[in-house]
């Protein structure tokens, strides 16, 4: 990267070279403005956080430990904050990524309203958002390094030591982190998939998840009614994807491969099998058939089949789907898990009904066996009820060894479970410290490189929202914001207290002292309320 001294020297000597035409330019204020500009475009920033991503699953690969996190974002804003705080807290960017939500997208930003999690949303909302999080996260960098000039002027200024100052300059971390972004099940066949994908690498996205539902009848994950498609159909996409990668030159992109298969129970297509033991016949292995002997025992309409030597007809429901044999679940998301390793994807996603790590543990390690780098990453879902389900996993395991549980209701009372008067259990303890640890255990045991939640900032909008509102509009009134909102900004030392900074105004004054020296009409100054802050 270049430095602070190099990027000025550089633009000395260009200007030099522009005689006295550019004499109101000066060199180092450009520097400035380029170094807060560090990605001019999408693909640099692809490439850039593609780079990041690889090294991240290569640290893992060596040290469970080095697991990696995001958040899922519906804004750029969200997305803003949310790297502005992980810098704050943690000191470091590092393994910290942004979730782009598929979810979300339908939810809050499609031009129909909240729509259902049925790919119904406008296709380029996703490349949109894409765009809108890094020119935040761009923005995040900006005023950051806006306030390092501020010090550097200030320390020239006053014989401070500006060298310390140019050091955090030029080792500044940006909070442009990757992207991983929710293709859904493509928006279309191959070519469709391939098209949005460019749109998406384009914008940014080094990281391209995409899930083996049908297109046009897919359901949120953890949703009934959900329908695979055949290997080959899912594989063309992962095809597809990787083109698109190769075609704009982000050569590492990565390409997270999506089963729904533990939850989905029907299937569109029933594949051509080629030869014996092929995907297609694989496929259609896992469905659920009943023999016949002959014409006479098939119904007007009905399809029959040869499978494994024996004439056979598929259960086919009234809306056309078939139907796969119970208790294939697990076999299937194998299969799917193995083939798109083995074709091209790069890491994994298995959609489960419940956070579990001995479960994703169990088909992780069978997926190993045919795949020892199989990593996967797991949605954190916002659709569990984590407090149930962990305190049914103690309750069951202190049962198992023969605990004494009359203390408490029973598990199958989901409600008293969940009541208040749980929250100081013991039980209520063990199963916190258990899900405090879910992601370190995940990642050690389950073969988990990343761990996500789909779509926490939706819910902590909404929470936030009520508090507020039942407040303000209640007896608190003005209180409701002052203590609840504006004064922990102010104690967690925020930089959303003074909005007009973290909105651009200060980049902005700055700027158009740059532009019109001493004749620059700025907002700041005394009478800037901001300084109350």
């Amino acid at each position: 990267m270049t430095t602070y001294q190099q990027e000025t020297d550089s633009l000395a000597t260009l200007c030099q070279t522009q005689g006295s035409t550019w004499q109101s330019i000066n060199p180092e204020y450009a520097s400035r403005m380029r170094l807060q500009n560090r990605f001019r475009t999408g693909l640099e920033i692809a490439q850039y956080t593609a780079d990041i991503m690889r090294a991240d699953m290569a640290a893992y690969d060596a040290d469970t430990s080095q697991y990696t996190q995001s958040l899922g974002c519906w804004h750029g804003f969200t997305a803003q904050q949310m790297m502005m705080a992980i810098k704050r807290h943690q000191k470091t960017t590092k393994r910290s990524y942004v979730y782009l939500s598929g979810w979300m997208v339908a939810a809050l930003r499609s031009e129909f309203g909240p729509l259902p999690d049925q790919s119904m949303h406008e296709k380029t909302s996703v490349p949109a958002l894409i765009e809108e999080i890094y020119t935040f996260l761009k923005q995040a960098d900006a005023r950051e390094l806006d306030h390092l000039y501020k010090d550097l002027d200030a320390a020239k200024a006053s014989g401070g030591d500006v060298q310390a100052i140019i050091d955090k300059i030029d080792n500044f971390e940006s909070h442009v982190v990757p992207i991983i972004a929710d293709i859904d099940a493509g928006f279309g066949n191959e070519e469709a998939t391939y098209l949005l994908a460019k749109k998406m690498i384009e914008a940014g996205a080094c990281a391209i998840q995409i899930e083996n539902q049908v297109s046009d009848a897919k359901q949120c994950g953890h949703q009934a009614g959900k329908v695979t498609v055949p290997h080959e159909d899912f594989l063309a996409k992962i095809n597809a994807v990787r083109y698109a990668f190769l075609e704009l030159g982000i050569d590492n992109g990565i390409i997270v491969a999506r089963t729904d298969s533990l939850g989905a129970s029907l299937t569109q297509k029933v594949p051509v099998s080629k030869t014996p033991g092929d995907l297609a016949s694989q496929y259609n292995a896992f469905l659920e058939t009943t023999p016949i002997n002959g014409v006479d025992d098939l119904n007007e309409g009905d399809t029959a089949m040869k499978l494994n030597g024996q004439l056979c007809k598929p259960t086919r429901l009234d809306n056309g789907l078939y139907q796969f044999r119970e208790g294939t679940e697990k076999d299937r998301v194998v299969l799917d898990c193995v083939t798109s390793l083995q074709s091209g994807a790069d890491l994994l996603w298995i959609e489960t009904e419940k956070p579990h790590v001995k479960q994703i543990a169990e088909l992780v390690n069978r997926v190993k066996q045919q795949v020892p780098n199989a990593k996967l990453v797991y949605n954190n879902s916002p659709s569990f009820n984590w407090t149930l389900k962990f305190r049914e996993q103690v309750y069951q395991q202190w049962l198992d060894e023969g605990k004494d549980l009359s203390g408490y209701p029973s598990i199958d009372d989901n409600k008293a479970l969940m009541a208040p008067e749980m929250d100081n259990t013991e039980l209520a303890a063990a199963a916190d410290v258990l899900v405090q640890n879910f992601q370190r255990d995940g990642a050690r045991e389950a073969g988990i490189f990343h761990h996500l939640i789909t779509l926490p900032t939706y819910h902590t909008a909404a929470l936030s929202t009520d508090i507020l509102s039942e407040g303000y509009f209640g007896d608190l009134g003005m209180l409701a914001y002052v203590r609840d909102v504006q004064r922990q900004e102010i104690r967690r030392e925020q930089a959303s207290v003074k909005h007009q900074d973290l909105a651009g105004s200060n980049i902005g004054d700055t700027h158009k002292e740059y532009f019109s020296g001493e004749n620059a009409l700025k907002a700041g100054g005394e009478a800037n309320t901001m300084n109350q802050f």
